[in-house]
């Protein structure tokens, strides 16, 4: 009996513990795995791009270039007054022929257009009148010289003879001055004494070489000396001004001599180069601006009176510092200004605040916020931004 209860003593004791070793490894199967580690999100300013994304993505260092310190103003474009000339009649008659016309070069001396003056009709017919005095009395004098000696003549008829003579000579050479006064030459007023015939047409021609700016000339008109419009207007076209009214603050900055370069609307890639010239001795009441005016050269008449222009003066020593081009700097919706840069992951960029100043050439000049050497997005920063915001996948 006491060998049976032994017995089945033994019994559950082992089967006590197998169930507890079957309980155990139950267990152990129905743990939780634990999950591997996650991996570090990015900054708030940064974004992790995949391998297609960051094809869209150009980069490049950080590189230092010279920037133009410069001063900006606008203006127009004029015609240089100390190369144009308004021709007017110098005598009241009518126009009767008009040659040159808008646009035409013409050189100095050159006839613009033939006039019709009773004035010089006037002093055509007294020079004419006047040589044939002077003639006239010559021979009465020479006359009287041969027959003075033989007591042809008395004295009293002698002295008559010389002093119409020297009269006649000082009609004549007032006359002579008369017409030099409508530009005939002293070859011409010979040939209207030697021809004995009054010419009507009298000629107007171009004081400069240039070009036809103004035309107002047509046969028939009457012309008075100095009438606005005038006839025609002449100009040189290869220098031209621009007239700036600039701040009086920038004042100091600008001096006589000064390089100034010229851009206009017309040719948005051309330069045009030129000088100041003049600065104005007054400052506008109203505008609290002073005129600047550069002269300009135009060897090509590319330019036009009262085109609208902008010029750039250097008024100091270039700056060297840190440049992004253009398309790397993204404007921010607060107006700040930032840059995308890359560091050792070439897949994670990180948003940076920076400070610029000029913009010349395609490239912002940086002053604060990166510096040269370091990597930074310079195409597809618009995107990168749009990736944070979560407006581009």
């Amino acid at each position: 009996m006491t060998s049976r209860r032994t017995l089945l003593a033994a019994g559950a004791t082992v089967a006590v513990l197998i169930a507890a070793v079957v309980s155990l490894r139950s267990g152990a199967q129905n743990a939780p795995v634990p999950a591997p580690p996650a991996r570090p999100a990015p900054a708030a300013d940064s974004v992790k791009l995949t391998d297609s994304q960051l094809d869209a993505i150009k980069t490049a260092p950080v590189m230092e270039r010279e920037f133009a310190v410069l001063k900006d103003a606008v203006g127009n474009i004029d015609f240089d007054e100390d190369r144009s000339v308004q021709v007017f009649t110098p005598y009241q008659g009518r126009i009767l022929q008009a040659f040159a016309k808008l646009g035409d070069e013409v050189k100095q001396g050159q006839v613009l257009f033939t006039i019709e003056s009773p004035d010089f009709i006037a002093a055509e017919s007294t020079l004419i009148s006047a040589a044939a005095t002077l003639d006239q009395t010559a021979s009465a004098l020479k006359r009287a010289k041969e027959l003075y000696p033989l007591k042809g003549i008395d004295q009293n008829d002698y002295e008559t003879a010389v002093a119409n003579e020297q009269s006649a000579q000082g009609a004549l050479r007032a006359a002579r001055d008369a017409i030099a006064v409508f530009g005939k030459s002293e070859k011409q007023i010979d040939a209207i004494i030697a021809a004995r015939r009054v010419e009507n047409a009298l000629v107007v021609k171009s004081p400069i070489t240039g070009t036809i700016t103004a035309r107002n000339a047509a046969p028939g008109l009457l012309e008075q000396p100095g009438n606005v419009p005038a006839p025609y207007s002449v100009a040189d076209l290869s220098t031209m001004w621009m007239l700036a009214n600039v701040p009086e603050t920038d004042v100091p900055a600008f001096k006589l001599g000064q390089l100034v370069r010229v851009s206009v609307a017309a040719y948005p890639e051309r330069v045009f180069e030129g000088t100041i010239t003049a600065l104005g001795s007054t400052v506008d009441p109203n505008s609290r601006r002073v005129m600047v005016r550069s002269e300009i050269k135009d060897p090509h008449h590319e330019l036009r009176s009262q085109m609208f222009a902008s010029f750039a003066i250097r008024t100091a020593l270039p700056e060297r510092t840190p440049a992004v081009p253009l398309s790397g700097v993204v404007r921010e919706g607060d107006g700040t200004m930032s840059v995308w840069v890359v560091g050792g992951d070439v897949h994670q960029f990180t948003r940076r605040a920076v400070r610029i100043g000029r913009q010349q050439d395609g490239y912002d000049q940086i002053l604060e916020g990166v510096s040269t050497g370091e990597t930074v997005a310079v195409d597809g920063a618009i995107f990168l931004s749009n990736i944070l915001y979560g407006g581009a996948t």
